[in-house]
């Protein structure tokens, strides 16, 4: 984020935090056996990421189940890699992303079996480690490793906030005492924040007042946050924490064989843990203040909402929260950390991946930072694993019977006044989110643009912020304009005003979620191509409004000058307004309908844990009031049983048959493969 203000209901007052987003600033190198791999300033001595051949799969499998017999590897089993190594001082070799029976299959089809991490001497040269590495036939990529570094550097204040449109929230759809001051859900205009040259226009929201009046959110789609922790104990987030059932919290057991212990609702990389902390003396609030945005849970009298946070009163639950926790206090995450919460989210149901992060822009001023990724091939050379997994959450993220067949990676362009986005939001894969202030300009503060090499605009804006702008100049930061949302201070749940293209971000996360609610309830079925053609094409335009400048104060808690800029430069760089009752008009009339997979079984040999489970339901509009049964033509393969909307597959032997499932009358015909490598998650 860029500037966190701190609202607490009790004191009723606001304590101003200010700091940068997590702005990262990270250098990888990679390379095939026919590159030379340079070593980038800071990285991190005694540790490599590399790639291996798939010839090598054999010989690593085989490592495999020495490491399943337990104890710690040193070498790879390779003689001329662990020649190599040896010369290293190779003290630690293991593969980066654990295996996990469930998803190995695809984890193979992906290739991303073959990254493993090897840790040696810190005293021998990282220099002579990577061009060794590298010279290696069996190794088709070398990556340094470096830590990724949340910049955040808070700072006390105590501005009361009294508003002067507290008593327009009687007419909200909502209870929740603090919808009034989330004008970026429900902008009405006419805020005691807005100055003579900086004004709030009536619309300029993400559209959830008419969104909410067909759908608030549903607890089957995951939104997966790669940032800070979340306090997942908070009043206005619990009731939408998703939980990983049979774990206990921060237990030291791996109860569901993922590879992570005690993963109950999430995991930290950067302890190697299945607690999450939010207490550190460096953490800033930053992920609790991005889960709120997305399923603060509504309706329920407390605090403020989320986009997609459900309807309490009503008994709607919301999307649910997964935390993949990055950073923790004074442990930065790394780029192998990355991988693993990107893989894992993919693989324990996320559909969206919601990254308020990211590196420098390629066009960062040198007064701001150093630059980073200048075009897509750049970064995709420099970070080929973090490539690889974000395109593994792309592809195997849902299910093709699912509402959404793939993931979609939601991140913030950054914060660097910059003329194009930063790395990975630019990616043209990603969505890249840009901020605006209330008044459908771009936020001072806000990157914006198309990278070179990138033909495909990736670009959306969100509501964002823009205390430059709203702010009285040369005066400590005042909450006018930000983002409220849920916070932390402390290990204490709180609500806090902040703003940056962090807080943007969640906007689109939230109202990519909530349109996948929406889906799921009419029982559609999108590709990601598909549903983010519908994202992109049903965003309000803002163009009109970029002519003539705008003023504002540069980096407004210092004593600078007013600064003026010309909005037209933003004309066709910051992408559409993202607008949710528009995408939800849209989802009904399109993508396909939904159909009853065909089911995929190992025998279940007495194994209650084989069997597969399917929720009927899911398949078919208000399938909780059909009538369901279901018959297998032979039974010597398979059995099934319909408990209420409860269809149980039993796989007796290995073979192909079908069964006929009849819904209030109607036939539907499904495949049954028992086989004795399935993974019985349903499907292929």
């Amino acid at each position: 984020m860029k500037k966190i203000f701190l609202y607490t209901v009790l004191l009723s007052a606001v304590f101003a935090v200010s700091c940068s987003d997590n702005e990262i600033v990270s250098v990888a190198s990679a390379t095939d056996n026919a590159e030379t791999v340079s070593v980038p300033e800071g990285a991190l001595e005694g540790e490599l990421m590399i790639k291996f051949a798939p010839e090598m799969t054999d010989i690593l499998d085989n490592l495999a189940v020495t490491r399943a017999a337990g104890g710690l590897l040193t070498r790879s089993g390779i003689p001329s890699t662990d020649e190599v190594l040896d010369i290293l001082g190779a003290y630690k070799f293991e593969r980066i992303f654990p295996i996990d029976e469930a998803n190995e299959e695809r984890t193979r089809e992906s290739g991303l079996h073959l990254w493993y991490q090897i840790y040696f001497d810190e005293n021998t040269s990282i220099d002579e480690a990577v061009k060794r590495i590298s010279q290696l036939g069996e190794v088709s990529k070398v990556q340094c490793n470096r830590k990724i570094y949340s910049l955040s550097t808070p700072v006390a204040s105590t501005k009361a906030v009294e508003s002067t449109v507290a008593a327009v929230q009687s007419d909200f759809k909502f209870n929740d005492p603090e919808l009034y001051r989330q004008w970026h859900y429900i902008n009405r205009g006419g805020y005691e924040w807005e100055t003579d040259w900086a004004k709030a226009i009536a619309g300029c929201d993400v559209g959830c007042e008419e969104a909410w009046e067909k759908c608030t959110g549903d607890p089957s789609i995951i939104v997966a946050i790669m940032d800070e922790g979340v306090l997942w104990q908070h009043e206005d987030l619990y009731a939408n924490m998703w939980v990983n059932e049979g774990e206990e919290y921060a237990s030291d057991t791996d109860a569901d064989n993922n590879g992570y212990k005690g993963d109950k609702y999430g995991y930290n990389f950067a302890t190697d843990r299945g607690y999450i902390s939010v207490s550190g003396t460096s953490d800033t609030g930053h992920g609790t203040h991005v889960a709120g945005t997305i399923a603060a849970v509504n309706n329920n009298n407390l605090g403020g909402c989320g986009i997609a946070g459900g309807d309490a009163l009503a008994g709607q639950e919301g999307v649910k929260i997964m935390i993949c926790q990055l950073f923790d206090d004074d442990k930065p995450a790394t780029l192998a950390m990355e991988a693993k919460g990107m893989k894992y989210a993919a693989d324990n149901g996320a559909v969206v991946l919601q990254c308020s992060w990211g590196y420098m822009s390629g066009e960062t001023s040198p007064i701001t930072g150093t630059a980073g990724p200048a075009t897509e091939a750049e970064w995709a050379k420099d970070y080929p694993l973090e490539k690889e997994a974000i395109d593994y959450f792309i592809a195997n993220a849902g299910s093709p019977n699912g509402v959404i067949d793939g993931g979609i990676v939601v991140y913030a362009s950054g914060n660097e006044y910059a003329a194009a986005p930063s790395f990975p939001a630019a990616y043209s894969k990603c969505v890249c989110v840009n901020a605006l202030a209330a008044d459908y300009t771009p936020s001072t503060y806000t990157n914006y643009g198309i990278v070179a090499d990138n033909t495909f605009d990736n670009n959306i804006s969100a509501p964002g912020g823009d205390s430059d702008y709203y702010g009285t100049p040369r005066s400590d930061a005042e909450n006018g304009g930000m983002v409220y949302s849920t916070y932390v201070e402390e290990g204490q749940q709180k609500y806090a005003y902040a703003e940056g293209t962090s807080m943007a971000c969640p906007h689109v996360s939230g109202v990519v979620a909530l349109g996948l609610s929406y889906a799921a309830q009419l029982r559609k079925h999108f590709t990601v191509e598909e549903f983010l053609e519908l994202l992109y094409g049903t965003g309000t335009d803002i163009d009109s409004y970029l002519t003539g400048t705008k003023k504002y104060c540069y980096i407004h808690t210092t004593n600078s000058n007013m600064t003026t800029c010309n909005l037209g430069k933003y004309k066709g760089k910051v992408g559409k307004l993202v607008n949710a009752p528009a995408l939800l008009s849209a989802i009904e009339g399109a993508g396909h309908e939904m159909k009853l997979p065909n089911i995929y079984v190992a025998p279940a040999k007495g194994n209650t844990e084989k069997m597969y489970t399917i929720d009927l339901a899911r398949y078919f509009v208000d399938g909780e009031n059909k009538t369901y049964s279901c018959s297998v033509a032979d039974t010597d393969i398979a059995t099934a049983t319909v408990n209420g909307i409860k269809l149980t597959v039993t796989g007796v032997a290995v073979g192909i048959t079908t069964a006929t499932v009849t819904v209030d009358g109607e036939v539907h015909v499904i495949t049954i493969t028992v086989r004795e490598n399935a993974n019985n998650n349903g499907w292929l």
